[in-house]
């Protein structure tokens, strides 16, 4: 059983799906000064959200093609794409999740976003404006990219990185070894480098490596069958997905927040994911 919300039964399926780069896109060349002058904004705002997708756009080289590529090859994403189906319709019926069994991924999802105060939606605003948007005409490959946008919350959920900074060092960290854009592991070393005083004995670095490492060795998240893993246990979720606890991030969180170095967000991500 999954979640189909996305599906529209008046779209017909495509017959086709783009394996070979369109004329009209041109993998774009990494521009390393606005990507800095971003960076250096994010640094000043870290609320400025879309300075983040600026990055990523700068810097996406030839990794965006690869892993929507790899991703249109596989069975859930040819799936996904003859189909149509858009992951921010499953994860924007909220109704739907909320009716799901308790400790299911869909209803820790659900749980998630609403005690975060979020929506799936909340970062499209900012991955599409003047500056951030990819500029793509293809069909198949915008789908790809609005799904792998939207699923970045899910990912805090399956991982057990909160929401506080370093729990988004760590997620980032981790999304640089799915999708392989530098933009990615550009942003964890400037928040490695801005929380290092925060924890003694080299944490944050330790967590954002861990981050990393973990994302290494787990299933490749890009490619996951959302719709169908939503109705899923979330431990049996994360056994599927091969997710491993964050160890070091926990422990990090902890001593951060006990010495009162950090914000209360990383008190309520300690609560939420005590150390083991």
């Amino acid at each position: 059983m999954s979640i189909n919300a996305n599906i529209n039964e008046n779209v017909v399926d495509k017959t086709l799906i783009t394996l070979s780069m369109p004329h009209d896109y041109k993998p774009p060349k990494r521009d390393w000064k606005a990507a800095w002058r971003a960076v250096k904004t994010l640094i000043a705002n870290p609320e400025d959200t879309e300075q983040v997708f600026i990055i990523l756009r700068r810097l996406s080289g030839k990794s965006f093609w690869r892993a929507y590529k790899r991703f249109a090859e596989s069975p859930v994403g040819a799936n996904v794409l003859r189909k149509r189906i858009d992951l921010i319709d499953t994860l924007k019926d909220t109704a739907k999740l909320a009716a799901l069994p308790e400790g299911t991924l869909g209803r820790e999802y659900y749980e998630f976003i609403t005690r975060e105060n979020i929506s799936p939606e909340g970062l499209v605003d900012a991955s599409e404006g003047e500056n951030t948007s990819m500029g793509l005409t293809d069909e198949d490959m915008i789908r790809y990219g609005m799904r792998a946008r939207e699923m970045h919350d899910l990912w805090h959920v399956i991982s057990g990185y909160g929401r506080d900074g370093l729990g988004e060092a760590s997620i980032v960290a981790m999304s640089y070894a799915h999708s392989k854009n530098i933009g990615f592991a550009l942003i964890a070393l400037m928040a490695a480098q801005s929380f290092r005083k925060l924890a003694p004995n080299g944490g944050v670095r330790r967590s954002v490596i861990e981050g990393y490492r973990n994302g290494r060795k787990s299933e490749w998240l890009l490619g996951a069958d959302w719709e169908a893993l939503m109705p899923l246990p979330l431990e049996e979720v994360r056994s599927q997905l091969k997710i491993r606890t964050p160890k070091r991030y926990n422990k990090t969180v902890l001593s951060m927040a006990d010495k009162d170095l950090y914000t209360a967000e990383v008190k309520e991500a300690r609560d939420a994911h005590p150390a083991e």
